[in-house]
This record gives C-alpha cells, sequence and structure tokens, in this order.
C-alpha cells in the first residue's frame, strides 16, 4: 500500500512513517483519512472512548512543521491508547464514568514517547471496567470485534484491538495485567506483544497490579508490533535477526484445571508447530509444571488489585458494575487476611524460568485461547460468577506468564470454521522479547495472516 492513491487506511505504520519522511504524504493527511474512517466505523464496534479529532489534526501539522523528520520512527502514525492510560487534557476513564479519574496534567512516560517517535494520538480506547475483565463493555455500549459484530474484542485493551483490526489505527498501545493485551490480540486476530518485566515504563496504579502489569503494543504486522515496542522501550528501531535452529516446547495443557482448548485452538497449535518445524526449529511437549498453588496465588491477587485500586483512588463502591463490587469484596477480605504474599508469586517466577533450562527449550507454543471469543454484550450487568466463569473457560492461557514476569506474543495463524481469527501465544524466558517478535516474523513469512476486518 506504498502508493495509496485515496487513503492510508489499512497502510501499515512502517509504510506511513516512511512516506511521510520522504515527503511523499503528510502527517495532516494521514491522520485525517484515518479520522475520517473512524467517524464511518466506529459508531458501529465502538473502540474509542474519546476521539482527538481538531486535537490529532493540529499535532499532525507540528509533524509536519518540523524540519528533521528522519530520526521520527513513527512519523504521522496514527495510534491509539488504552483509557487506562493517562494522555495529557483528557480524564483517565478507567472503564466507566465511576471509575473516571481527573483530567491528566502530563502525558504517560510511554505516551510520551510515542510522541516523541512522531506518532499521533487520535484517542483513547475503551476497556471494561478497572480493566478487570477479558470482555470489553460498559454501562454505555459494548466494543464489539470487527470479525464478528456480536462477538467480544476481548479484554482488558478491547478498545485497542478492535480499533486496530478494524484499520482505525495501524497500531495501538495497550497493558497486560493477566492477558490484557494477549487475549484482544488473539479475538482480533493481531499480533499482541507483553513484554517482560520492567522493559516498558509501567507506571499504572499503585504498583502495577503486584508488579503483573506491562505496557505492549497491538498491530497487524510483526515488523510494526517490533517498531512499536522498539519506541515503547525507548530503544533504536530493532532489526529482527533470523533465529537460528531453536528447540520449542509444545503444551495444550491448561493452567485452569477441567478447561480444555477446543479442536480449531488444538489444530492452530499443530499448524504453528508443523510451520516451525517448517522453517528449520525442532518441537518437542514440554508442560509447563502449573499447579493449584500458583492458579490460587493468581486469584487471590486479582482479586487484591481490585480492591486496592479502589480504595487508593477512593472510588465510591456503589457505582461500580456488581461484578466489580464482588471483585473488590473478595479482594478486600484476601489482602487483609494477607493472602496474597509475594513469596508464591517469586517462587512460580523462579520454578518457570528453571522450567526452560530444565527442558532444554527456548521458546513455549500454547494455544492463546481455549474457545471462540464470548458474545459482545451482557457481562457488565451480569453476575460476578457468570463473568469468572466465561473468562476462565475461553482464556487460560495468558494470566500465567504476568505472575512469571516472563514476555509472551500472541501470533495469528489464520481464521476459525466460523470466519474468527485464531492465534498461538509463544512465551520465552526473560530478555526474549526479540526472539519471540523474529519467530513470529517466521510464521507471518511462511503463513500470511488477512490483517484487516474492515467495518
Amino acid at each position: 500500500m506504498e502508493n495509496l492513491a485515496t487513503t492510508w487506511v489499512g497502510a501499515t505504520a512502517k509504510q506511513i512513517s516512511r512516506a511521510v519522511r520522504r515527503g511523499d504524504t503528510t502527517a495532516t493527511q494521514v491522520v485525517a483519512d484515518h479520522l475520517e474512517q473512524i467517524a464511518i466505523s466506529d459508531p458501529a464496534i465502538a473502540a474509542f472512548r474519546v476521539v482527538r479529532a481538531g486535537e490529532a489534526i493540529a499535532e499532525a501539522e507540528k509533524v509536519d512543521d518540523q524540519e528533521d523528520l528522519a530520526n521520527l520512527p513513527l512519523a504521522g502514525v496514527p495510534v491509539a491508547v488504552k483509557e487506562n492510560t493517562p494522555v495529557a487534557g483528557l480524564p483517565t476513564w478507567h472503564g466507566s464514568a465511576a471509575a473516571r479519574s481527573a483530567v491528566a496534567e502530563d502525558d504517560h512516560e510511554v505516551v510520551r514517547r510515542l510522541r516523541g517517535a512522531g506518532a499521533v494520538v487520535v484517542g483513547v480506547t475503551r476497556m471494561p471496567e478497572m480493566g478487570l475483565w477479558g470482555t470489553t463493555d460498559g454501562a454505555e455500549e459494548p466494543t464489539r470485534n470487527p470479525w464478528a459484530l456480536e462477538r467480544t474484542p476481548g479484554g482488558s485493551s478491547g478498545g485497542s484491538a478492535a480499533a486496530v483490526a478494524a484499520g482505525l489505527v495501524p497500531i495501538a498501545q495497550g497493558n497486560d495485567g493477566l492477558g490484557s493485551v494477549r487475549i484482544p490480540a488473539a479475538c482480533c486476530g493481531l499480533v499482541g506483544l507483553k513484554p517482560g518485566r520492567d522493559v516498558i515504563p509501567c507506571d499504572l496504579g499503585i504498583d502495577g497490579w503486584f508488579g503483573l502489569t506491562e505496557n505492549g503494543v497491538l498491530a497487524t504486522t510483526v515488523a510494526d508490533a517490533t517498531l512499536g515496542f522498539s519506541v515503547m522501550a525507548g530503544r533504536s528501531p530493532a532489526k529482527l535477526v533470523q533465529p537460528d535452529k531453536l528447540r520449542v516446547g509444545v503444551s495444550l495443557r491448561s493452567p485452569v484445571a477441567g478447561v480444555r482448548p477446543d479442536e480449531p485452538n488444538r489444530e492452530a497449535v499443530a499448524k504453528a508447530s508443523k510451520l516451525l518445524v517448517g522453517v528449520g526449529h525442532d518441537t518437542v511437549t514440554a508442560d509447563p509444571p502449573y499447579s493449584t498453588a500458583v492458579g490460587l496465588a493468581g486469584l487471590a491477587t486479582w482479586f487484591a488489585c481490585a480492591y486496592r485500586e479502589a480504595d487508593a483512588a477512593g472510588l465510591d463502591v456503589r457505582a461500580l458494575q456488581p461484578r466489580t463490587r464482588r471483585h473488590i469484596a473478595l479482594g478486600k477480605l484476601m489482602w487483609r487476611r494477607g493472602w496474597v504474599g509475594k513469596r508464591q508469586r517469586d517462587a512460580w517466577r523462579e520454578k518457570s524460568i528453571q522450567f526452560f533450562a530444565d527442558s532444554g527449550i527456548d521458546v513455549l507454543l500454547t494455544p492463546a485461547l481455549a474457545a471462540a471469543p464470548p458474545p459482545a454484550e451482557g457481562h457488565a450487568a451480569g453476575s460476578w460468577r457468570r463473568n469468572m466463569q466465561i473468562n476462565m473457560a475461553y482464556a487460560p492461557y495468558a494470566a500465567p506468564w504476568n505472575i512469571a514476569g516472563l514476555p509472551a506474543i500472541v501470533v495469528p495463524v489464520g481464521l476459525r470454521p466460523d470466519g474468527l481469527p485464531i492465534a498461538v501465544q509463544l512465551v520465552g524466558p526473560p530478555d526474549s522479547e526479540l526472539l519471540l517478535l523474529a519467530i513470529a516474523g517466521q510464521l507471518e513469512v511462511a503463513n500470511p495472516w488477512p490483517r484487516h476486518a474492515f467495518v
């Protein structure tokens, strides 16, 4: 799409930034094209909480006025920011009016880095209340999956994923506390990277959900995901190196007892395994040492996060959704009884790192999801128990790697029989982000995926 005659919608971030730097187009034109597409498509999917139309055009004009664009790796690229990440001049919504905090005076460091690289923030995207759920719906309207409007785009970075999948922006920021980048990436057919601990600044809430949360990137190509990761990590744009022969562990085992991947997700792992062998790697069966203890520690931490964040923000819990109130009440109980401990999380991290060493694998391949994305509607008003059942049944594979603080990436591998995207997850030891991206790039070359579902 280098020579687009009428619109830059659908172009990659790399294509856009190259064209702006060369003078083949302007940041203003690119942003205007995407704002027009947002006006056309977003009423159907509700990806954005706020669209910064006038502000975005003004900021694009400032990019065009810069004398030297050569050092702007995201020159003129429209980006979306998740609504729990401060953007100067906007409230930080956290998924609902009841959880909203005051207008931010300054950009979050990740937003500052994106802008510093020449990106233009066109808006902030929706998430479930307090980022607690794997479906993105609220009191106003649900965010819908561009591939099938009756389905959820996942959560909690569901708005960011829906915006990228619909071509409203080529790249979006999200954050991932128990799968909140990777789950929506899988639902929407995107590359979704959660880096390891402390690779990208977090600085969200009290302590980033006890250190579980990392800022990450959603994109339609590995090259764009690599570019976004590099910028947010404060690094020079990375050039991926083709990995030598690797030993890839393959596991279908679910971290949640009684949950098994459905046939399309099993076939997705088999397909990815075959593709990896085809590009020169070895695959072996290697099941992570999931245990009841780590599962309980994860649940207790999840509950306690909700309580601590609500308490620190002074939220009126009575104004929150029923599912959120119940989550907070359980979190208060577990936190005050001392059931949320760093020792358990550290032990799982050590055991996870040792798993790679003991099994002799370089990366782990798992399903990204266990089932198709749930319906888009009905969750915010639903019971806590029902929301828990839905979340754990369809998306069990992401959370252990937040507790371990290890990098993980979701990579599309095609479509389910029902036409929805399907994906796999790759997990690596500490500091393996570029390796995971390189392997994802090999899968992309061997098995290109449809990049967009235009609405």
